[in-house]
């Protein structure tokens, strides 16, 4: 079985899809990792699993659950009142991507 092979290119291509900036040194340290994923994946795939019987779960328990129960609850005052910036009855908050401002 070869090696997983991951190149920088796809390494950036994903960062880029989950919005990340990622430094040069970080960018070699998460292809050494996603390869050593992709590796484990193949051992994975080529495990003989022909004799073993599909499984969904395992402890056949179905829908456990229990009833909502609502407690005690802060005024929306009382939420905010340590909040660093607050408009009305909301926090105000930096945006988290660029994408958003």
């Amino acid at each position: 079985m070869t090696p997983a092979k991951i190149s920088s290119s796809q390494v950036k291509h994903i960062a880029k899809l989950a919005d990340l900036k990622l430094t040069s040194t970080e960018a070699k340290r998460l292809q050494k990792q996603l390869a050593a994923i992709l590796a484990y994946a193949d051992r994975l795939q080529a495990v003989n699993t022909a004799k073993v019987m599909p499984t969904s779960q395992v402890t056949g328990l179905e829908n456990v659950t229990r009833p909502d129960q609502q407690g005690a609850c802060l005024t929306a005052g009382q939420a905010l009142a340590n909040a660093a910036k607050k408009k009305n009855h909301y926090f105000v908050i930096p945006p988290i991507s660029e994408q958003w401002h």
